[in-house]
């Protein structure tokens, strides 16, 4: 299936009587700001993928009534500003995209990185290799603790080159960060990349400098790297690359070495993300390193995955909002996510897509300011995977047809990442029904986006109230809805 292109260009003229929208080809006159909506859709069954769904008016407010659906918007109530939403281009993401043609290689980053596709504005990547690739790697030669061997050659092959087109493509807004996943063997415990282990304390400055070395190579190769984050889910033993960092050991190699050494070589203005692992343990890291001055003043923020709770329920999400609520000038990012436990008959699987919806909302709103998903793209048998860890992309490549097999994922992404521009605020947003998730972001322009996910089997009628206005809508089952005004 082809992707379907909506191109949205939003252009807004603002005055004391008007403001007009374009959409496409579709424009909607209006005299203030709450007079009509536009409504994109996806939803399970039909063929709606990010397709508008329709125009509807807003009227004159009644008062909602305890047996309606409704949801609630207040753009009085501000909070954290939009970073953004992408995903990581992994060795393996860049081998499968060297493999396809260039009609698909086009497609592929139209799908991601245009305005015509979702828009993505993050990048993620690796330091050295991570599971998915074809093989482990490091920049250096093993037991080079002097790191006069450094070299990112290999990268230059695959990985770079697609980086850099999606870089190009991102334009100002690119946020391209960067995560190691163990250290070179000889400088942990185990002596193995991959296991778990630990950094051993003689390497840590070593091991920093090596941070250095990765952020001015990638640099003179025209790519502004943002940040990194410290650690790849620093207490997961993993059959792949793998090290692991007490909260104290992370805090005190922070402290000690990574902060003090990117900032003697002028990278005091890169952005350092702590833990980078699951939301249940995140507090715990966030305490420890947050509490003490010395660590938290080159923090940046804290990063999590999903993997720890999934099972369609709550996934600890008040974990971050207590961590917004102690620590309000520390960021919340999402790091990773994706589908684990691969089954080519099942890329068309709903649920899959509802974990990225679910997750999203609930991030946002407790706190959260950007979103990035994992790789984004993977072959027909989920890999290249040097370990078998196969998983789901929103996208994967079937390279026998050279051709690209879009995910409902992709769409529900799409939904935020598509609407929601760097700089937006995000806004008081309520349900009247937890089956009803929701959540609403005010850009630059003042346009409001509003998304609205269906979790039931049935269709519903709802109203969407803002201020002194409301409008009458619904939405289809197991459906997403992002909802502009």
């Amino acid at each position: 299936m082809k992707v379907i292109s909506i191109i949205c260009v939003l252009m807004l003229t603002i005055s004391a009587c008007s403001i007009s929208t374009e959409l496409g080809n579709n424009k909607l006159e209006r005299k203030n700001t709450y007079d009509a909506l536009i409504v994109y859709e996806t939803a399970r069954a039909t063929d709606l993928r990010l397709s508008k769904a329709g125009e509807y008016a807003f009227k004159d407010k009644k008062q909602a009534l305890e047996w309606e659906k409704s949801i609630f918007v207040n753009p009085n109530k501000q909070y954290q500003s939009f970073l953004g939403i992408g995903g990581a281009i992994t060795d393996a993401s860049a081998e499968v995209f060297a493999k396809l043609s260039s009609a698909t290689q086009h497609e592929l980053l139209d799908a991601y990185f245009r305005k015509g596709g979702i828009n993505y504005n993050i990048v993620r990547t690796s330091i050295h290799s991570a599971d998915f690739g074809s093989g482990s790697h490091t920049y250096i030669e093993e037991g080079d603790k002097e790191l006069s061997t450094f070299s990112i050659n290999k990268d230059k092959e695959y990985r770079i080159p697609m980086i850099k087109q999606a870089l190009n493509l991102i334009g100002e807004n690119a946020v391209f960060y960067a995560s190691p996943w163990s250290p070179p063997a000889f400088m942990k415990s185990n002596n193995n990349m991959l296991q778990g282990g630990k950094l051993l304390p003689e390497y840590y400055d070593a091991w920093a400098k090596y941070f250095v070395k990765f952020i001015e190579a990638y640099e003179a190769e025209g790519m502004p790297v943002w940040g990194v984050t410290i650690q790849n889910e620093p207490m997961a033993t993993q059959r792949w690359e793998s090290c692991i960092y007490t909260a104290e050991e992370e805090r005190d190699f922070l402290k000690n070495h990574l902060g003090p050494v990117m900032a003697h070589a002028g990278h005091g203005d890169k952005n350092i993300v702590v833990w980078d692992h699951n939301r249940d343990l995140i507090a715990n890291r966030a305490n420890t390193i947050f509490d003490d001055p010395e660590a938290s003043k080159y923090a940046w923020g804290i990063g999590f995955h999903w993997y720890e709770t999934w099972t369609g329920g709550n996934s600890k999400f008040d974990n971050l909002r207590l961590i917004q609520e102690a620590y309000p000038k520390k960021q919340l990012l999402f790091t990773e996510g994706c589908n684990e436990g691969f089954d080519s008959t099942k890329y068309q699987y709903w649920p899959n897509a509802e974990r990225y919806g679910h997750s999203m909302i609930n991030d946002f709103n407790n706190g959260t300011v950007g979103w990035t998903d994992w790789n984004i793209l993977l072959d027909q048998n989920g890999g290249p995977n040097h370990v078998k860890n196969f998983c789901f992309a929103p996208i994967h490549a079937d390279l026998i047809a050279d051709s690209l097999i879009y995910t409902p994922s992709y769409y529900y992404l799409g939904h935020f990442s598509k609407f929601i521009i760097p700089g937006a605020k995000r806004i008081s947003t309520s349900s009247s029904q937890s089956y009803l998730e929701s959540t609403s972001w005010m850009n630059p322009n003042g346009e409001i986006v509003t998304i609205v996910m269906n979790l039931t089997n049935e269709k519903h009628e709802y109203s969407l109230y803002i201020k002194d206005k409301e409008s009458k809508l619904s939405i289809n089952p197991r459906a997403i809805q992002t909802i502009l005004y």
